[in-house]
């Protein structure tokens, strides 16, 4: 006996059949993705153009006019503003200032937050405590914490912290922060950027240390080697390597972006003032020159993405692992 099969649709036909179906299920889910993300997403973009990009803009647009006292400029003067800020003393010291600043506090940082955090990712105590405690300084204002270093610890005079426990060896008290020769002031500049960033970058370094396979190290003490620098330098260090640069090109970005704790600490002083203190007095102070301000600005910001991107290239960043 013969048995009949009813057809099933193929085809174009069968395609177009299902298309309504395929669409409403698929296209809504996608619609309303697309509407929470504009919605999100919106009133950041809105505050960024506003108050990111287009200041840049402006900045950039007054940098090529005479725009002293106005923000609303009308005479057209080209590279003058920049030539004048590269021929000037003040602001080709303050760039060699800022250089100084990053030579010191870079590998200052990095050395001293990668210890903390071996020392803290090796406690098997209240371990919570030990990362609290030293990220608390972070979440510091920069002109409190600079402000308890001027006027408790490194005040000058002989009842400040730092020279009572030089009269206490014998030692005669030093006015930290006007001693030129030696410069004691960049201790205490130094000492009070590492107090307020050193916990940040522990608590990077601590997360990458916990990423870290276990099993390597016990492949390494069958082998024989004994936990130290051995097992630091070969296996930890190694396995660092993108946090540790992401860490030395956060240091020197936000070593260029110094203001706080020098115009807190040191004020508006020939022998340690940086580009943005300069450039502060320079275009909000009396002269209110925001042409020559701008000029700075972009010259500062040039340089620093230069060396950014220079340090990048030679450390590796991006650069997929082998």
């Amino acid at each position: 006996m013969a048995t009949t099969v009813a057809p099933t649709p193929t085809g174009a036909g069968a395609a177009a059949d299902r298309e309504p179906v395929t669409a409403t299920r698929r296209g809504r889910p996608i619609r309303g993705q697309r509407a929470a993300f504009w919605l999100f997403v919106t009133p950041f973009l809105v505050g960024l153009v506003a108050f990111v990009y287009f200041p840049i803009l402006w900045s950039a647009v007054l940098s090529f006019f005479d725009a002293q006292g106005t923000v609303l400029p009308t005479r057209f003067v080209g590279i003058d503003n920049y030539v004048t800020m590269l021929s000037d003393q003040a602001f080709t010291s303050s760039l060699l200032t800022f250089t100084v600043f990053a030579v010191l506090i870079v590998p200052t940082t990095f050395a001293a937050s990668l210890a903390l955090a071996v020392l803290v990712n090796r406690v098997t105590v209240a371990k919570a405590f030990f990362r609290s405690v030293f990220f608390l300084p972070t979440a510091c204002s920069y002109v409190v914490a600079s402000l308890v270093w001027k006027l408790s610890i490194f005040n000058g005079v002989r009842f400040g912290l730092a020279n009572q426990i030089l009269k206490a060896f014998g030692q005669e008290p030093v006015a930290w922060l006007s001693t030129i020769d030696p410069p004691w002031y960049w201790l205490v500049i130094v000492s009070v950027r590492l107090w307020l960033q050193c916990g940040f970058y522990m608590i990077l370094f601590l997360a990458a240390l916990q990423n870290i396979n276990p099993e390597l190290y016990e492949a390494a003490y069958v082998d024989g080697t004994k936990p130290g620098w051995k097992i630091f330098r070969h296996i930890t260090l190694p396995l660092l390597k993108p946090t540790s640069i992401s860490v030395l090109l956060l240091c020197l970005i936000a070593a260029y972006q110094g203001f706080d704790e020098f115009y807190n600490l040191v004020g508006n002083v020939e022998y340690a003032r940086p580009p943005l203190v300069y450039l502060y007095y320079l275009a909000l102070g009396t002269q209110q020159n925001f042409g020559l301000g701008s000029a700075g600005a972009l010259i500062l910001a040039a340089m620093i993405a230069v060396i950014t991107v220079l340090q990048g290239k030679i450390l590796g960043f991006g650069r997929p692992e082998d």
